[in-house]
């Protein structure tokens, strides 16, 4: 496996030590510290509590960052949801990739491979992606809403990688 330099924008504040990544602030922070507290709210809230609560929060923050990134890169359409893959692959995520996206539709498939959960919590049989799934209709929808349409959107997630016969995730977007 060959090392490389991280291929997004990084500028750090030298007054304040604020991380930035194109438009937006950003947290840089080990993946075992981000899961431990994850894990740690999943003991207490449970998995289903807490993914509803994630899907919410998840949603209103891919809202949001598409929103700052198209305007900052002048991307409209697909390219906003391409881009949004391309960033959150960057950051150590996992590597997200498109299967196939309808924005007349209001549609999408996206596999997740080497997901940041999964390489901590192994083969567990049930899925432990659910932080993402809020995303995907979070940026749909924000992409949809910017091109005028009246369509929004829910997202689920088929299977996981921490489950028995998968390797991957799927994850899918229709229309409420």
């Amino acid at each position: 496996m060959a090392k490389i330099a991280p291929q997004l924008p990084i500028e750090v504040d030298s007054e304040t030590g604020v991380w930035t990544s194109d438009a937006l602030p950003m947290l840089y922070v080990p993946r075992h510290f981000f899961v431990n507290n994850h894990i740690g709210i999943e003991e207490v809230l449970g998995a289903d509590a807490y993914a509803e609560i994630l899907y919410k929060a998840g949603y209103k923050s891919a809202w949001h960052w598409c929103e700052k990134e198209a305007e900052c890169h002048g991307l409209e359409g697909v390219a906003v949801f391409e881009h949004y893959m391309k960033r959150l692959s960057q950051r150590g995520w996992g590597l997200f990739e498109i299967q196939d996206i309808d924005l007349d539709k209001g549609t999408c498939s996206v596999k997740l491979k080497h997901s940041a959960f999964v390489y901590v919590y192994g083969k567990v049989g049930r899925k432990v992606d659910y932080m993402f799934t809020g995303w995907f209709a979070g940026a749909m929808d924000q992409i949809l809403a910017a091109r005028g349409s009246s369509i929004r959107t829910v997202a689920e997630q088929v299977y996981g990688g921490s489950e028995e016969g998968h390797d991957d995730g799927l994850f899918v977007v229709k229309p409420l």
